[in-house]
């Protein structure tokens, strides 16, 4: 398959979910909403809700009402972004080939809208069951999973934990720990909650489980890779801020060789934990691999 086509194809699909899904700025209170709209629809691969949507096609799913769970994998990555940029974190001016929301809106704007984009995605998880077809059981599995993944035990521990690392010599195992939590929990859980959606047994959620770790780290040892080989055109942001802020990285366990090598080990093994599914999982099989071989 041409998984080029294919991420595009779903990366339209979520945009325009997004679009819909968002207020116009026109509404009260038109600065919030202008501030939110300014970064969720600022571009981007996507690739979590597209998680979702492909574990799902795994299983035989494909239906738009899966979308509002999907998107909301989004709604909680955009505000961690918008976040992560603000002053008392990694103070970044540029995000997407663009100025970082609080460098157009402020500081106060930047968390408050960060703050609404995190409470809607909950919003989305917790439409009337009426509309998609899921049961209550399964529809309070994705709340759980989305607020696991990305809460106190999942990417806000590992930021807490990442920011305490900074210039501090940690061993590797504690690295893999931040990463395992700050990246790897909310690509988890996109994938576990498109198995949900698509009604998967417990060993097809295992594995599907198994694969969303394996390519969580893959995923976080690209970036590292990037953030010293990239340029701020293929990045939309600056290169080389890891090391400025004394932040252990895997090329600096590793070298820049040895990180890649690392990543396409756990690209293997993700792919080889589906292999008990059929031609319906290329998708994930194909986004493993391109998730190592992407150059922003």
């Amino acid at each position: 398959m041409d998984i080029h086509q294919y991420l595009e194809q779903q990366r339209q699909r979520v945009d325009q979910f997004l679009e819909q899904s968002l207020p116009e700025s026109l509404s009260d209170p038109e600065k919030l909403y202008d501030s939110m709209r300014y970064s969720l629809l600022a571009g981007g691969k996507r690739v979590r809700p597209i998680l979702t949507i492909a574990a799902a096609q795994a299983l035989g799913h494909d239906h738009d009402s899966m979308l509002p769970f999907a998107a909301s994998l989004e709604f909680v990555h955009t505000y961690s972004l918008i976040h992560d940029d603000l002053p008392a974190m990694d103070d970044d001016d540029y995000r997407r080939g663009r100025l970082t929301n609080h460098k157009v809106y402020g500081d106060g704007m930047a968390i408050l809208a960060g703050d609404a984009l995190l409470t809607m995605a909950f919003e989305l998880c917790s439409q009337d069951p009426g509309n998609h077809g899921l049961t209550a059981s399964q529809q309070l599995q994705i709340v759980r999973e989305l607020a696991y993944g990305s809460g106190h035990q999942g990417m806000v521990g590992g930021q807490v934990m990442d920011i305490q690392a900074e210039n501090q010599e940690v061993e590797l195992s504690h690295l893999q720990k931040i990463h395992s939590h700050k990246t790897g929990q909310l690509i988890r859980a996109a994938v576990r909650i498109g198995g949900i959606i698509g009604g998967a047994s417990s060993t097809q959620l295992e594995s599907l489980t198994g694969y969303a770790e394996d390519i969580g780290l893959a995923f976080q040892i690209a970036d590292d890779v990037l953030n010293m080989v990239g340029t701020r055109e293929e990045l939309g942001k600056d290169a080389g801020t890891d090391e400025k802020r004394g932040k252990k990285t895997y090329p600096s366990f590793f070298g820049i060789d040895g990180a890649r090598k690392l990543g396409e080990e756990c690209v293997a093994r993700a792919i080889h934990r589906l292999e008990s599914f059929d031609q319906q999982t290329d998708p994930l099989r194909h986004i493993a691999t391109y998730i190592i071989e992407r150059r922003n």
